[in-house]
This record gives C-alpha cells, sequence and structure tokens, in this order.
C-alpha cells in the first residue's frame, strides 16, 4: 500500500510478510504480501480518541505471533483406525493431524478468535483435517462419521466472525479451500451455475466473468455477491450463514441468489428445488440456508447470474446535514418504486468522521466546502453508492437517488468518494493486523430493524457500545429495503485481552437484543451469538430448529458445541426480552 511519509513521528508498523507456518500466518488477513496502516491524519485522531502517545506506539504491546505454531501440548486423540479409514475415501496425501493444518481451521476472523491466537490461547482444535475432492467423499466420510461417533465440521473460507467453524468436540474438519472448488455446470438458458461449497468469491466471479471463454456463452456475468470478505470467503460459508453482499440491496442477499442446493446428512444426501418459485410446502431451499453445518455438509449449490454490465455503472455520493434527514431520504429512496441502486450506503456522523480521513476526502476541496455550507462534523452523514443493470434502468436509478439527495438538501459529493471506497472495499481487515499490534482492537456487530425503529436502535446500541472510555462507534447501513435496513457498528478501542473482549461484546449483544433488533442480518449465529438466539426467536419458535435438528442428526455430530444454541445447555442461553407478536 501505498501512504504519504509521515511529517512528524511514524509508528513501528510491521511491513515484514508473516513467516511460513506462523502463528501469524494463520490470524493475519489476506495476502501476506499486503499490507495497510493509517495515514497520518488518521494515526492523530487515533492517539486523540484513545487517549494515546507517540510512545505507545514506539514498539509492539501484543505478541505479533512471528514464532511457528506448536501443538505438542494438543495431541490429536483420533484413532489410527479412523486415520485410515479417512485416507481410503480420499486418499493418503488428503487427511492430516499435523500441528499448522489442525490450527489453521480451528479459528475465525472475530477480535476474540484473533487474540486468543496471539495469546496461543489454543482450544477447539480438530484432531484430523481431511481435504475432500466429490460430493461422493463428503457424503461418505459424513457416513463414516456418523456409524463411529465422530464430530464433523466444515473449513470454507475462514472468515466467520460467529465462532462458526470451530472444532469444540474435536474430531474431524473438512477444509474446503484445496480441492473442493470446483464447477459442476453452467445453464446460460437458465443463467444459473452450480459449484462445489469451497468456491472462493474470487474464483466464482472469474469463472462468470469468463463466461464466453469457458462455456462458449453469448455474454460475461456475475454473481453480484460481494461481502466485504469476498477475497476469503467461500459460497458455501455465504449460503449456510445467509451472507449478504455489498451490493445486495439490488441483487439481493445470498437467500435470494441460491437457486438449489445439496447436502451430506447423517439421514443422506439432501437434494432440494432447483425452481425459481413453488408453492408445495414450506421452502426447503430457505430451511437449510442458514443452519451452519448442523443438519449436514452442504455439498453443491446453484445460484442465479447476472449479466455483469460494469460499464453501466453510475456512481454517487452526497452529503447530509444529519442522521435524521439522512434517514428519511434513504427511506423515501427505498420506497419510492423508482429502482434500486446496487451499492446503498448511509454512515452516521461518527462513521463519516472517520471515512473522510480514510477515503482522503479530508484532502479535496470538498473538505473546506462542507464546513462552510453548513454540513457539521460529527453531525454530518455520507451517502454513497453505484447503480448497476441495464444502461437506461441504472441511469434512472442514479438519476431518482439524485433528485431525492437534493430535495433533503444533501450536497453532492462527486464520484471520488465511491471510488475511494470501492479502492478499499475489500482491503480495510488489513488495518485490524496493523492496529492490534499495538493492542488497538476491533471488531464488527450488525442487526436489523425497520425504519420506524431504526433511530431507537442506533441510540441505544451506540450507548452501550461507547459505554467503553476512549472507544470509536461508527455505523452505517448497508443493506436496504422498503420496510427497513442493517445497523452495522464498528467499535475500535485499547483492548487486547481476549476475556475482557469477550464481556464488552456481550454487553454489545445483549443490547442489540434489548433493542428488539434481529440479532444478525448476515453475519449468521454460529456459537458467538448461539446464546441469544432462542431468546430472539421464540420459545416454540426455536423448537422447529430444534425438530429440525433431531431428524437430520439425532446423534448432534455435525457441528457440534453451540452452533445456533442447539446443545446449548439452559443456563448457557440468554433471555431478555419476549417474542414480540407483531400482528
Amino acid at each position: 500500500m501505498s501512504n504519504k511519509p509521515y511529517k512528524g513521528f511514524e509508528p513501528k508498523w510491521l511491513l515484514t510478510p508473516a513467516p511460513e507456518g506462523s502463528y501469524r500466518s494463520i490470524f493475519r488477513w489476506g495476502d501476506p504480501e499486503f499490507f495497510k496502516y493509517p495515514k497520518e491524519s488518521l494515526y492523530k485522531l487515533m492517539k486523540e480518541r484513545f487517549d494515546m502517545t507517540d510512545d505507545d506506539f514506539r514498539d509492539y504491546t501484543d505478541d505479533i505471533g512471528f514464532d511457528p505454531v506448536d501443538l505438542s501440548e494438543y495431541p490429536s486423540k483420533i484413532a489410527p483406525e479412523h486415520i485410515a479409514a479417512l485416507e481410503k475415501i480420499v486418499g493418503k496425501d488428503f487427511v492430516t493431524t499435523q500441528d499448522y493444518p489442525r490450527l489453521a481451521v480451528a479459528y475465525g476472523c472475530t477480535a476474540y478468535d484473533l487474540l486468543r491466537l496471539r495469546h496461543k490461547e489454543i482450544e477447539n482444535l480438530p484432531d484430523v483435517v481431511v481435504y475432500p475432492d466429490t460430493t461422493e467423499q463428503v457424503e461418505q466420510i459424513v457416513a463414516y462419521a456418523v456409524k463411529e461417533k465422530l464430530p464433523v465440521y466444515v473449513y470454507g473460507g475462514g472468515s466467520s466472525v460467529t465462532r462458526g467453524v470451530e472444532a469444540v468436540k474435536g474430531g474431524i474438519t473438512l477444509d474446503m479451500r484445496k480441492r473442493f472448488n470446483k464447477v459442476i455446470s453452467f445453464n446460460e438458458t437458465d443463467q444459473t451455475i452450480t459449484v462445489q461449497a469451497g468456491m472462493s468469491g474470487p474464483k466464482l466471479e472469474e469463472t462468470l466473468h469468463n463466461a464466453p471463454t469457458l462455456f462458449g456463452a453469448k455474454r460475461p456475468y456475475t454473481c453480484g455477491h460481494f461481502p466485504q470478505s469476498f477475497e476469503y470467503s467461500s459460497v458455501g460459508g455465504w449460503v449456510v450463514t445467509r451472507g449478504a453482499g455489498q451490493n445486495s440491496t439490488y441483487y439481493g442477499t445470498i437467500a435470494d441468489i441460491v437457486m438449489g442446493q445439496k447436502y451430506a446428512t447423517p439421514i443422506g444426501r439432501i437434494v432440494t428445488s432447483h425452481y425459481p418459485r413453488e408453492a408445495t410446502g414450506p421452502d426447503l431451499n430457505q430451511i437449510m440456508m442458514g443452519s451452519e453445518g448442523t443438519f449436514g455438509v452442504l455439498t453443491e449449490v446453484t445460484l442465479k447470474v447476472f449479466r455483469w454490465m460494469p460499464e453501466n455503472r453510475k456512481r454517487f455520493s452526497y452529503m447530509f446535514k444529519n442522521w435524521e434527514i439522512a434517514m428519511d431520504a434513504a427511506r423515501e429512496m427505498m420506497q419510492h418504486e423508482c429502482g434500486y441502486s446496487s451499492v446503498f450506503r448511509l454512515s452516521d456522523p461518527e462513521e463519516t468522521n472517520l471515512m473522510l480521513k480514510l477515503y482522503n476526502v479530508d484532502e479535496t476541496p470538498l473538505a473546506p466546502l462542507l464546513d462552510k455550507l453548513g454540513f457539521q462534523d460529527m453531525q454530518r452523514c455520507m451517502f454513497l453508492g453505484f447503480t448497476d443493470g441495464e444502461k437506461g434502468f441504472s441511469r434512472n436509478v442514479a438519476k431518482n437517488i439524485a433528485r431525492i439527495a437534493r430535495k433533503y438538501g444533501a450536497m453532492p459529493m462527486t464520484g471520488f468518494v465511491t471510488k475511494s471506497w470501492e479502492k478499499g472495499r475489500f482491503n480495510d481487515p488489513y488495518l485490524r493486523d496493523t492496529l492490534m499490534d499495538f493492542s488497538v482492537t476491533t471488531d464488527t456487530l450488525e442487526c436489523t430493524v425497520n425504519w420506524s425503529n431504526m433511530a431507537q436502535v442506533h441510540r441505544d446500541v451506540r450507548a452501550v457500545c461507547h459505554a467503553l472510555p476512549n472507544t470509536v462507534v461508527t455505523t452505517h447501513m448497508s443493506h436496504c429495503y422498503p420496510q427497513g435496513a442493517n445497523l452495522y457498528f464498528i467499535f475500535i478501542t485499547k483492548m487486547n485481552n481476549s476475556a475482557e473482549f469477550k464481556r464488552y461484546h456481550t454487553t454489545i449483544l445483549d443490547a442489540i437484543q434489548k433493542s428488539g433488533a434481529a440479532i444478525s442480518h448476515h453475519h449468521g449465529i454460529g456459537k458467538m451469538f448461539a446464546p441469544w438466539l432462542e431468546g430472539y426467536l421464540g420459545e416454540k419458535e426455536y423448537g422447529v430448529l430444534k425438530v429440525l435438528k433431531e431428524y437430520f442428526d439425532p446423534d448432534y455430530l455435525m457441528n457440534p458445541g453451540g452452533t445456533i444454541g442447539l446443545d446449548l445447555k439452559p443456563e448457557e442461553k440468554k433471555f431478555l426480552v419476549e417474542k414480540k407478536d407483531y400482528r
């Protein structure tokens, strides 16, 4: 990453690739050769907000994780006969009990995971890692595990922020990255593609963009699903957590994009319908999505694809005078029935303050102009996005967004802001590793609200986040609907203790539950959010999930240890609010 040279003191940012086989090579985000650190104005803001000085940044205050992984105190406990049976299914080269592969699939990417890895807090390791190649192999592994009563976990891209991949009961982890990432079929007539669950986001998009060459298609395509973890997440992970990409306001979340699924379950192969709509009882596709590996292992998924027409994209950005005006404008844009933009992102005042520095707007002529025109710092709100689709449609959506923005007194900010955001949209997570070297921790939580309770949830949850002194709390909406939107909270604070982090994280989840919002819009539940799920859904409603679990996996071998709360003890659950009846 190119940054302007610091004029004053520059922290000792770590710009050395993590050694192969090290702890850091597991917990750092993404490309080992890529680094991102704050520019000088952002660094100065950090010191002010966190009550820190240059002395706090002269050397690392947390373990940078360069030492080699050593699990000698945590040996595999799996019996040799099980290893032999798994090798017979997938081949001897694709079964391992070595230290590094076991740890590499044991944690996700929440700050709780990263802090534990930095401090060598080793727990919840699989006994063996298996690299399947075909659906039939996965089905044989699941059948063997059921027969021998071995727990089964799945590791896709590893970007879970809900402790979704942790092998709490040991056993087998299926690592889908190495071999389980192939295209099964492409159907241009139906505009669908079927892939193995381990397919990564970039590989899927590259395949679709090259559809004319690879499949003889008439044109290039896109899946339209771009989560921030896009570069290091898998299609299977998107599906089983009900994920959402940053372009979801136009293309839909993964729940809208999935056409069909295939699972290897303890009771055998389960195949869902592939039709666009049916009235044949409850929708099995929707039942299986969000199950997070607790009903079985997702092996293949059929997705809708869309025409890739980036030349029709219309970028926009506007500044509103305050959050209340901005929310009203966003609601009208979503309810006006003039079409939806692809990216639709509205930041609250605190996030806007940070964004102007992060995306270099503070260095342009726009910055002094904002103050001059009455758009006050820590009140103003940045709105940005872009449209996709057919040329006339895309232009018309942008035109109507501009009209509504003007109606609410917004100031146009040009396409520069959106382009700057696009440039950093997938690499901002690299900042987290840089800051954690100096005991500054950042993480995220998100929820779903209606327009009618958005202001209240925003206010209540942020108050709890800010109860921790010297903490930056930013919020935006990025997945929007005529009836509501998500609220995405990012907190940055001085902290390097995993137990302390978990306590703080719990207070925020409590606040989201108490506010009446949905406890997750697209991150899923995993083991971290699981204690709150039954309290959110309601006891009778949650009972439906229990019945499904008993049907698919009566021995509780699929992702056991608390995933979506199915095997939690009553005392481990959180019941903060009663189920509301909105009828």
